[in-house]
């Protein structure tokens, strides 16, 4: 097959994802075979492309890059990771369903708000779902399970060393989630986990600003202990105080933060 004009193979090589496709196209018979297995694979491209894209957006919005109520622009988005429209819209539908993006009809995806009764509901839900995982988890919590949440608090002590905000909220994820997956229910695990990932951008700002982050690994180190001495009346009590306190302490942090803003708002209207 002759090789096609320099020119045209520099002016593929500055764009990536049509750059792989031509690749694919050149080093494979053009059969109708491989024409129908190309079918089957640009879903699964596209799909990837689509998860790579979500966690990026996502990771912007969990650390305060887009904050609450910013507008989600696709086309900016899509130049800024270098992907077309496609993976950034259904990234965007996809952060949806978890919750960190909202379809306004006039304003298109902006990153969600909460209120503050949305966030109350949002940590009795937590209390109620994380209790019902622990009960089941802890009579099957083995040694193993103990050592590696020792190991999370300890990485996360050290984070806390660092000033390593970023790191906080997927560490505390990772701490629940290793005492509630011997409970083996995957269903409730990923509801819990979304539930993290909705009010993980206001707890790790309230974490940061009134240090709360020391109070939190105290309690982590409390809760571990009484589940290795499968203590389930006070783990459990440990863990449900833990997850509201955090929530009424967010909710305070953030009533105080968003006054001046609404007073602001009712002088201007």
């Amino acid at each position: 097959m002759p090789r096609p004009p320099r020119d045209s193979r520099r002016a593929r090589a500055t764009k990536a994802a049509p750059a792989s496709h031509t690749t694919s196209a050149r080093n494979v018979p053009a059969s109708s075979d491989t024409r129908q297995a190309a079918t089957k694979i640009l879903p699964i491209r596209r799909q990837t492309l689509t998860g790579m894209t979500a966690d990026a957006l996502r990771e912007r919005i969990l650390h305060g890059r887009f904050p609450e109520g910013e507008p989600l622009r696709q086309d900016a988005i899509a130049e800024e990771l270098g992907v077309s429209r496609i993976p950034v819209r259904e990234a965007l539908r996809q952060l949806e369903a978890e919750g960190l993006v909202t379809f306004n009809p006039h304003r298109g995806a902006v990153v969600s708000t909460l209120s503050l009764n949305e966030i109350e509901e949002l940590f009795e839900l937590r209390a109620m779902i994380e209790l019902d995982l622990l009960h089941r988890s802890l009579p099957r919590i083995g040694a193993e399970d103990v050592a590696r949440a020792k190991e999370i608090l300890d990485e996360y002590e050290r984070a806390l060393r660092n000033g390593d905000v970023a790191s906080w909220g997927e560490m505390n994820w990772q701490f629940h989630s290793t005492l509630f997956a011997p409970a083996d229910r995957p269903f409730t695990l990923g509801v819990a986990q979304k539930l993290h990932q909705q009010c993980d951008r206001y707890l790790r700002m309230q974490l940061a600003l009134t240090h709360g982050e020391l109070r939190a690994n105290a309690e982590h180190r409390a809760i571990l202990a009484a589940v290795r001495k499968k203590n389930t009346a006070r783990a459990g009590d440990l863990l449900r105080e833990h997850i509201l306190g955090a929530g009424r302490a967010l909710c305070d942090f953030l009533r105080h933060e968003r006054e001046p803003q609404a007073r602001r708002g009712r002088a201007t209207s």
